[in-house]
This record gives structure tokens, sequence and C-alpha cells, in this order.
């Protein structure tokens, strides 16, 4: 892949794609409202062109394209010239929104709208689609999984990630703690599980505290494994982060993970994303579970 580096300065340019009903029209509202110049159902045999004329032409307006899975679309061609652009020079920032199939099957239920594909239910039609999109998914920069959100989270999320001008900066990366027995977040690229660290829980007086509270804090930071484990992973992600950027991957979605998703991945993605600001990312933070 092409060095990113020269494209820094350059306006943002989105593809946003994913599966129908998990709010691609909202996504679209809110980058309009970040200033982005939106561009809703482009066919995907003009992705090359429209892409290739904004980069000539728009100066420094970011740009959003909005694709949606068509009866008898040919995911190739929507990938082929993703792939080709960014051999170009040209590296637009792929966005891939998804949801759980039930999830979207009860959004179709409350709008009463017919699901854009063939099939003998409204369920059918989403795995139709869901198999269609995978190598577009497989592509993709970013990938947000709805399921949980309500409008204001999307907004807070895409705000978070997509705001003001590319700057030259390292990566963007989300870090969020979660818990293991809410289920575990389906779009993330790295994920650590510390369930090995002792469980504040167990401690009446630490019980009803979550990670972000002092006790809970230097209580999971003060034992030998977490220290020994936050070197592990710091280690591993200074091995790992300027190989990413070096590949022109803009955006990396981390998850930590214990039972309950309240104290140890609370305090452990607080001290992720305080050392991963001080590496020079622009860290986002977010606690799923912590108010469970």
């Amino acid at each position: 892949m092409t060095d990113p580096g020269p494209m820094l300065n350059t306006p943002q340019v989105l593809i946003v794609t994913g599966m129908s009903g998990a709010g691609r029209s909202s996504v679209g509202k809110f980058l309009e409202d970040l200033g982005y110049l939106v561009i809703d159902n482009l066919p995907v045999s003009l992705i090359d062109q429209v892409i290739r004329l904004h980069d000539v032409e728009e100066g420094q307006t970011n740009l959003a394209v909005i694709i949606d899975a068509r009866p008898g679309l040919n995911v190739g061609v929507m990938v082929d010239p993703i792939e080709d652009l960014r051999g170009h020079g040209i590296a637009p920032v792929v966005l891939f929104l998804d949801a759980r199939s039930d999830v979207i099957s009860k959004r179709y239920d409350e709008v009463r709208r017919p699901h854009p594909l063939d099939g003998d239910t409204v369920l059918e039609s989403i795995e139709n689609e869901r198999v269609l999109l995978a190598p577009v998914r497989e592509i993709a920069d970013v990938v947000i999984d709805t399921s949980e959100y309500g409008v204001h989270d999307l907004r807070q999320r895409i705000t978070s990630e997509f705001e003001g001008p590319q700057k030259h900066q390292k990566m963007r990366v989300s870090v969020r703690s979660f818990g293991f027995k809410h289920g575990h977040p389906n779009d993330i690229n790295l994920m650590f599980d510390v369930r090995f660290l002792p469980n504040p829980y167990w401690l009446p007086e630490l019980r009803d505290l979550t990670g972000l509270d002092e006790g809970v804090r230097d209580y999971v930071l003060e034992n030998a494994d977490a220290v020994e484990f936050f070197q592990h992973a710091t280690t591993m992600l200074e091995f790992l982060l300027p190989r990413y950027e070096a590949e022109g991957k803009s955006y990396l979605s981390i998850g930590v993970g214990c039972t309950g998703g309240r104290h140890r991945s609370v305090v452990i993605t607080e001290a992720l994303g305080r050392w991963l600001g001080d590496w020079g990312a622009s860290v986002s933070v977010r606690h799923r579970d912590v108010g469970r």
C-alpha cells in the first residue's frame, strides 16, 4: 500500500456503507452537521470518478459518500475501486455500519418498510445482505456496531471519530471497556481480557464503586499481575501502532473486558487511554457497561 503520509493534509474522504437498518441515514446527517459534503445513494460504479474529482476540485471540503446494498450488486464493483484508489495515493476511509440481525429486524418492524434485498422474511433478507457485504466489511477501516446505540450515542461516536480535518497526527484509537456477561463488542480490532486480575467486586467496600473511583483504581493497578500485564500490553502497542500506520490504518478500536464491565476493565481502559494519549494518538475512551 502507498504511504499515506502526503494525504494527511488533504480533505477527509469517507465511504459510508454497511447493513441496511444499521444507521447510514443518521450518520449522513451527523456528517453534514460536521461540515462534510454528503452524497447519498451513490451508484457504486461512480465511486472512483466522484472521489478522484473531489480530490482535484473541492479544496478543503471533507467528502462522505453513502452506498447501500442493492439487488444485483456486485460487491467487487465496490471493493475494486477502493483498493485501486488506495494503490494510487488516494486514501478514502471506509466506514462500515453493522448491527445484530435481531436489532435490524426490529427496526424494520418499527418503520414498516421493506428490506431492499429479496427474501421470504426480513431476517432472511438481512442474512442475504450480510453475506453479500462481507468482503466490504473485511476492507473497512472503521466498523461500528450500532446494536446498543441510541441516536445520541451514535452522534457522539461519529463526532469523536470524524470531527474536523485530518491534520498531521498519529492514529485515532478508540478504547472501550465492557463486561463479558453482557456480550463482547463486535466492532473491535484488539481485545484484552482482564478477568485474570483480582476482582474488586468481592470486597464489600469496593463493590458499589467503579473503576473511575480512586479506591478501585489503586486496588487494580497495585496488583503485580496488573503491572506486568500493562507493560506487556503497551510494549505490544508500541510495536503495532507504527506498523499499522505504515500500512495506512488510521483507526484502531481496542476493547478491554472483565466480568461485569464496572471495575477491572474500566481501570485498565483509563490507563491505556492515558498511555495512548502520551504516545501521540487521538484517543476516545468509553465505558459501555460501567452504569449497569
